[in-house]
């Protein structure tokens, strides 16, 4: 048995090493600290064999459910289920509750911003700096090209983009905060219905030439409109805590050996 991960015995109930060895293939942690993602597939092993000594204490049965609309439960996983039901005690959320968050964090509670832009790509690869500087330059003339005569910019397109997009004139249609990449979506947010922005815009893809056709920006979500997003989130928060009190109070009343819980998992491995 290897004396940095033993087996661990839970109110005389072993886990054998091997096991938490799989289970901590489920685990992320730093290269370096293989320890930490033994410890947390440990502690997680540990709450699970709790859980359903807990389901024998209480002569509870297992009732698999439908889970995600076409998954169903294991017996062992019903069982936890069913413990976590009926032993921990959450705290409604109230309407009060709610208010201060939207009252508190009101820049969250918006519609997206939406733009309909247009654009022009030269790609070229992120690597190849030569090529780029001769991309920027091909831009920058055609950019001048385009201020000169702005429905320029659709046969500038139709034969120079590197983007399916030319088809249509270089027009990306309608698109969120979040839909492209930061630099571009950077430029959008700062340019107006009608406006070309003024210098080639480089990307990973490579070098644009950007067109602003339309832009309605995000407006503020009435309290009412929200609430029900709220009220979830903040259930899911207080059933976590439940959760998570809970376990630990199963975790502190019992005898478990081989592994130091109350130790958290960054000391482990150094």
């Amino acid at each position: 048995m290897n004396p940095l991960m033993p087996d661990v015995i839970v109110n005389g109930e072993t886990i054998p090493s091997a096991a938490i060895a799989a289970e901590a293939q489920n685990h992320n942690a730093p290269q370096d600290k293989p320890g930490w993602a033994w410890k947390a597939a440990a502690r997680a092993m540990v709450i699970r064999a709790l859980l359903l000594q807990e389901a024998g204490r209480l002569g509870l049965k297992p009732d698999p459910q439908m889970v995600d609309g076409d998954k169903q439960e294991t017996e062992d996983e019903s069982l936890i289920r069913a413990v976590l039901e009926k032993q921990m005690e959450i705290p409604a959320v109230s309407a009060a509750e709610c208010q201060f968050v939207y009252d508190t964090r009101k820049e969250i509670f918006r519609s997206p911003n939406l733009f309909q832009p247009a654009h022009i790509l030269f790609a070229v690869k992120p690597e190849d700096q030569d090529a780029r500087e001769v991309a920027k330059k091909n831009a920058a003339e055609f950019i001048k090209t385009i201020q000169k005569n702005r429905k320029a910019f659709a046969d500038i397109a139709k034969n120079n983009s590197d983007c399916p997009s030319k088809d249509a004139g270089g027009t990306l249609g309608q698109i969120g905060t979040g839909d492209t990449v930061p630099e571009f979506e950077a430029v959008l947010d700062i340019l107006n219905a009608g406006e070309l922005h003024p210098e080639p815009v480089e990307t990973r893809f490579g070098i644009h030439i950007i067109r602003m056709d339309e832009k309605a920006m995000g407006q503020q979500l009435p309290f009412d409109a929200v609430k029900h997003q709220i009220m979830e989130k903040l259930e899911q928060v207080a059933w976590a805590k439940a959760a998570q009190t809970y376990t630990q109070d199963l975790v502190n009343n019992a005898e478990v050996k081989g592994i130091d819980l109350s130790k958290p998992i960054e000391t482990v491995a150094k």
